[in-house]
């Protein structure tokens, strides 16, 4: 249980403080934090309230976006990706996960848009290195290529973090993204070294409506998460095992019986 993380948006209710409150109650000693809600409490409150709580911060969420072409979109994009890091620093956050961005409004051109996230990742990272952030590339399932996240598999992501030191970009293996993936196992091996952030959340069906909010509690879907965890370990991670659920019942729900119900279900599914 040491090991367990709550993801701010799992109680996606719940403002900063009031999820610092909620892993002190819950004996849960990691936070994954959202840029949005550390922004309505202040990044220096913020990062005050996680220090005096004693708590790890797992990761902030989310950096990325930088599919734009070169011109204004693009420029303000990676300002606020310095933003970003300059909040993961000031949090002690073990990393700042990249999402990376889809499609440009319009544009078809997918090998751009990956070459693009290329490229700024290599404007970033001397930024990042100076302020001792960690940068963490998230694949996305491809449900999500077109408006969220060009980069599809784990070895697309490793393929892309392989230029730089593994403690300046590393990856995120979310089980909900890469489950389905028929490579994941030798992917998981080829990331040692790389892996920033474990997360978890299970593949429900039916699928919502709305896609964004089809991720599940574990146990409630389809994925081993024993099976990932082994092999994550296998790979050298020993850090924190993150929770983060986007679901319109789970957000509705008491967020100390969301809590609660999560560390019943990571007890019974992912450990062991």
């Amino acid at each position: 249980m040491d090991r367990l993380s709550l993801n701010q948006r799992t109680t996606e209710r719940w403002s900063v403080a009031e999820a610092v409150e909620g892993c002190v109650r819950a004996g849960i000693g990691s936070i994954g934090l959202w840029r949005e809600p550390v922004h309505e409490c202040g990044v220096d409150a913020a990062a005050r309230l996680v220090a005096e709580a004693g708590l790890r911060v797992s990761s902030l969420c989310r950096g990325g976006f930088i599919t734009a072409p070169p011109g204004p979109e693009r420029d303000a994009a990676l300002d606020d990706n310095r933003r970003a890091i300059d909040e993961a620093a000031a949090l002690g956050a073990d990393c700042l996960v990249l999402v990376v961005g889809g499609l440009p409004d319009g544009s078809r051109d997918l090998a751009g848009a990956r070459a693009r996230v290329a490229d700024g990742v290599d404007t970033l990272v001397p930024y990042a290195e100076a302020a001792g952030v960690r940068l963490a590339l998230e694949p996305m399932h491809p449900l999500y290529c077109a408006d969220r996240g060009v980069l599809s598999t784990l070895d697309q992501a490793l393929d892309m973090a392989a230029p730089f030191a593994p403690s300046s970009v590393g990856v995120v293996v979310d089980t909900f993204h890469v489950w389905w993936d028929p490579r994941v196992e030798d992917a998981i091996a080829r990331a040692a070294g790389r892996i920033a952030s474990f997360q978890v959340c299970d593949w429900i069906t039916p699928f919502p409506a709305d896609a964004l909010l089809s991720r599940g509690m574990m146990g409630d879907g389809h994925i081993d998460f024993r099976h990932f965890r082994r092999l994550v370990e296998a790979a050298g991670y020993d850090g924190p095992i993150e929770v983060e659920i986007f679901n319109a019942d789970l957000w509705a729900a008491d967020p100390d019986e969301v809590v609660a119900l999560m560390r019943k279900r990571y007890e019974e599914h992912v450990l062991g």
